[in-house]
């Protein structure tokens, strides 16, 4: 097979049908925009998860005066019911499962209150009596959280024993959808993809409909017929793919590292190199797809 003969046909083909390779490199450049994004809100959902986890926290609420339930009939935990609590910490039970611990007071609860709702209408109506006093406990392990759970629930004092990372999983539940969206789109974007990548090989195909048929009676075979318009629909794609890998970085560079690096300081961020990391499989989920609409479009034709 003669390479130089193939390039040049398949670069004709390419000026012929500018318009339609623009349109195959604006809809690919958009799907695998989406694909590229979902990737890293994937890769940004588990950085978030190991740093959070790591740090999420098991609550020991005491009783108030106002608390209802079986272990607050007697009101607010007395300090006998404290020093149990604390007893029960550092017991040989569940002292192998805790990292470090302490004890939050009214007056802190109340301050720590004021300053998460500063400006809110509600914080005027809270006084520090109506927060619970609460031993916050890191452990060691943070999946195991049901043995302090298990433990503590239903000692008298103990209103609740809650794990931190309950409330975590429903906001990684909302980032997750989010990412199935943008994966659900960038699908139909893809599938969109190919076909307009298939119809433009079908129709470059019809517009040398009799350059094709000298081919065949001189006997070229179906391959060297086939190879330039598959490289057609390659380079189209390979445009798109470099794009949508461009926008990527872009999007890792200006805005999560720049505009939201500045504003969510101590949160772990997705970087270059993870934007790096999906700009190859940006490449090679573009030229697979536009090989394989271009090879079925070009083969159907051929049977025709």
């Amino acid at each position: 097979m003669r390479l130089g003969l193939v390039l040049s046909e398949a670069a004709n083909g390419l000026r012929r049908n500018a318009s339609m390779v623009v349109s195959v490199v604006l809809v690919t450049f958009i799907s695998l925009t989406f694909v590229g994004a979902a990737i890293l809100m994937q890769m940004q959902i588990g950085q978030m998860k190991n740093f959070w986890y790591d740090r999420a926290q098991v609550g020991i609420y005491m009783c108030t005066a106002i608390s209802p339930g079986e272990t607050c009939t007697a009101g607010e935990a007395s300090a006998d019911q404290i020093d149990a609590v604390k007893a029960q910490l550092v017991s040989p039970t569940l002292a192998p499962f805790i990292d470090k611990y302490y004890f939050e007071t009214h007056d802190q609860a109340f301050e720590n209150f004021k300053k998460q709702f500063a400006g809110n209408p509600v914080a005027d109506y809270v006084t520090p009596d109506q927060l619970n006093q609460t031993f916050w406990v890191n452990l060691k392990d943070p999946s195991q959280s049901d043995v302090l759970v298990e433990s503590l629930s239903g000692i008298p004092g103990v209103e609740n024993v809650a794990d931190q990372r309950k409330y975590l999983d429903q906001i990684f539940s909302v980032l997750n959808v989010a990412s199935y969206t943008a994966i659900g789109i960038a699908a139909l974007m893809l599938v969109a993809a190919a076909l307009l990548i298939a119809t433009t090989i079908r129709l470059s195909a019809f517009s040398r409909r009799r350059e094709l048929g000298i081919m065949r009676l001189v006997g070229a075979s179906n391959r060297f017929i086939q190879t330039p318009f598959i490289l057609e629909g390659v380079f189209a794609a390979l445009l798109g793919s470099l794009l949508a890998g461009g926008a990527i970085v872009g999007i890792v560079n200006w805005f999560v590292q720049g505009y939201l690096g500045e504003r969510l300081k101590g949160f772990s961020l997705v970087g270059m190199p993870d934007a790096l990391v999906v700009v190859p499989i940006l490449l090679v989920v573009g030229a697979v797809l536009a090989a394989f609409s271009a090879n079925f479009a070009i083969t159907r034709y051929l049977k025709v």
